[in-house]
């Protein structure tokens, strides 16, 4: 089948497409209703219809692969290395379901996993899938303020934690983060459980902390049937940068998230049963949900999961895994690549990486010289996707198992399934002509597998996502445009978050961070292009007194304290590359911040003509900041 009647089909006819391609997965009891969109713009997929995460990608491959392997854990930073069956990974799983039964977890309750890429993370998330409980996994390197304000909002009964995580060799303990997040959230959790690595110490704290071990011992023979859920009941929650500084909980279904996952393996990543997927992930992001977790094991796959970096203990490790277990479909992002290309060339050629058939890679645009790059070190085509924690799977890419249709460099390929994309006029909403940049939007339904509300908030999601354009349609808040041949090419974001190494955070999130340290008066924070990480971090600081950094040495002490402060409060991953001290700030008469004119300084463009600006000396301040 071409490509156009494929996706023509997709959004002429959505309810027999999608009823099709859902006889891809378990119903316990079959759906009544394709579609329902009686309440624009909220879609529910598959009414009536009853199914389970985990049956899906565990239970229902017994029969054919119970003695396969399903999830392969390796850790380099502890040196282990540990392959689960189906069978083995369904006991697990139903010991883990056991043992949050016995702390109180029912149907309904929410379960924060706060984990390391350890294999008892995933054990927690396919457990609450088991028993109908809605997990949200927070990022291992999340700061206690982070961690607190999503354990105010997704109300936890029960967190799943360990005593450390590491990285780069070294060891980052949790347990103090988590106490210090329970201590400064207004809901309390009645229990923690607590899997210990012996990497860290592991205070507990009596009548609320459980250690895992022996629980599992305890349950490990535990029979836990599964809990059958209606399609549109939650999954988990998955919180993503918002632009207010308030995380957003992506709120996901069932069924619609199970069939667009094992569509998307059969269409998109074209895995086959009994091969073994290798997703460089985390599972605190949405591509660790999908194509870590759910995704392969959806369609009978191994996964791996794997804890460490790309260049330790050199930089043939990941090619190392991909000859050992056989790795046919790889995904990572194009930082990841960026780090490797780096290295010796050796690192690369000592291994057998001859079963790979594919790389995949997103999180962020994808240049020219990083594809051409690894495509002719592995020898397997590259394949681009864009999509969000919002979508779930991808929105653009290359369908290849529909149509070998070629990639364009600079283009991540063309709608996939179900997405009705526009590129439209930001200020009119009509519809662009080739080549015009506009924001890339999807008109609804939204296909199934993607977000259905903001958690707790029906309001916000229909006022965030669905009208910030003139047109009621979903915004990407990314800025694209489409060629004459229907490519389309993504040209950065519209709004304040912002891409680094594929982590989208909100600029607003850092700025508020770095305001809590007691000599910043006002902050700017701005997405700035990298060659490495996509983006980096720049803060703009107006000091209380700038005296404080008069002198070389003053100023980098200061810069190390205020990324101090992000540190602990947002955790690494949000620390800025750079702060920058300044006398003024580019803002309009209105008191607006000109966030796209400090952003063309510091990237070397002209910033235009700026009408509105209050004060034009403000420019000459950055750029005097960025000076050496």
């Amino acid at each position: 089948m071409q490509y156009e009647q494929f996706y023509r089909r997709s959004i002429e006819q959505p309810e027999s497409f999608w009823a099709e391609e859902a006889a891809r997965i378990h119903w316990e009891e079959p759906f009544s209703r394709t579609l329902d969109y009686s309440r624009a713009p909220f879609a529910r997929w598959f009414i009536g219809g009853k199914t389970n995460l985990c049956y899906n990608a565990v239970d229902r491959h017994l029969p054919q692969r119970a003695q396969q392997p399903a999830l392969i854990a390796v850790s380099t930073e502890t040196g282990s290395e540990r392959t689960y069956t189906y069978a083995e990974l369904q006991q697990e799983v139903m010991a883990m379901a056991a043992v949050m039964q016995s702390l109180g977890v029912e149907r309904g309750d929410r379960v924060l996993i706060y984990m390391p890429m350890i294999a008892e993370a995933v054990f927690a998330m396919l457990a609450c899938a088991r028993i109908g409980a809605v997990h949200s996994v927070v990022f291992g390197g999340f700061a206690s303020n982070s961690l607190a304000s999503r354990i105010d909002d997704a109300q936890p009964c029960l967190i799943v934690s360990a005593d450390a995580g590491s990285r780069g060799g070294k060891v980052i303990p949790y347990k103090g983060l988590l106490d210090e997040a329970i201590r400064q959230a207004g809901h309390k959790p009645a229990r923690v459980l607590l899997v210990d690595r012996g990497l860290a110490d592991l205070p507990r704290t009596p009548e609320r902390d459980a250690d895992y071990a022996p629980l599992r011992r305890q349950y490990l023979d535990a029979q836990v049937p599964v809990t059958w859920l209606e399609s549109n009941e939650t999954s988990y929650i998955l919180y993503t940068s918002g632009t207010t500084g308030k995380p957003k909980g992506v709120q996901r279904d069932i069924g619609g998230y199970a069939v667009a996952l094992a569509s998307s393996m059969q269409h998109i990543f074209c895995g086959q049963p009994g091969e073994t997927y290798f997703c460089t992930s985390d599972i605190g992001w949405v591509v660790g949900h999908s194509y870590i977790v759910y995704g392969p094991l959806i369609h009978g796959m191994a996964t791996m999961l794997y804890e460490g970096l790309p260049i330790r203990p050199d930089a043939g490790v990941w090619w190392s895994i991909v000859e050992k277990y056989k790795v046919t479909r790889m995904f990572s992002a194009p930082t990841a690549i960026r780090v490797l290309k780096k290295q010796p060339p050796e690192f690369m050629q000592k291994y057998d990486t001859s079963s790979l058939k594919a790389l995949y890679l997103a999180g962020e645009p994808l240049d020219e010289t990083t594809s051409s790059w690894i495509s002719d070190a592995l020898k397997v085509p590259v394949i681009d996707n864009y999509w969000q924690t919002e979508s779930g799977w991808p929105i653009i890419s290359i369908a290849r198992g529909v149509d070998d249709k070629p990639t364009r460099l600079g283009s991540p390929g063309v709608p996939m399934a179900g997405y009705r994309m526009a590129i439209l006029n930001e200020a009119t909403g009509a519809e662009c002509g080739a080549n015009e940049k506009g924001v890339v939007a999807i008109e609804g339904p939204l296909p199934p597998g993607c977000m259905q509300t903001v958690y707790g908030d029906d309001e916000r999601f229909v006022n965030t996502y669905w009208r910030s354009l003139p047109r009621e349609v979903y915004s990407t808040f990314d800025w694209g445009i489409r060629d004459a041949d229907g490519y389309y090419f993504i040209l950065g974001r519209t709004d304040d978050v912002i891409n680094v190494a594929g982590h989208r955070l909100g600029t607003r999130e850092i700025e508020e961070s770095i305001s809590s340290h007691p000599n910043v008066s006002e902050v700017a924070v701005v997405g700035v292009e990298d060659k490495l990480k996509g983006q980096a971090a720049y803060a703009f600081v107006i000091l209380k007194n700038a005296d404080a950094a008069a002198t070389p040495q003053q100023k980098s002490a200061l810069e190390a304290e205020i990324m101090g402060v992000v540190d602990r409060q947002i955790g690494a991953v949000g620390r800025p590359s750079r702060v920058l001290f300044v006398g003024l700030l580019p803002k309009t008469r209105s008191g607006k911040l000109l966030r796209r004119a400090i952003q063309a300084i510091c990237e070397g463009r002209d910033p235009g003509e700026l009408p509105t600006i209050e004060d034009p000396a403000a420019l000459e301040q950055v750029r005097a900041a960025l000076r050496p």
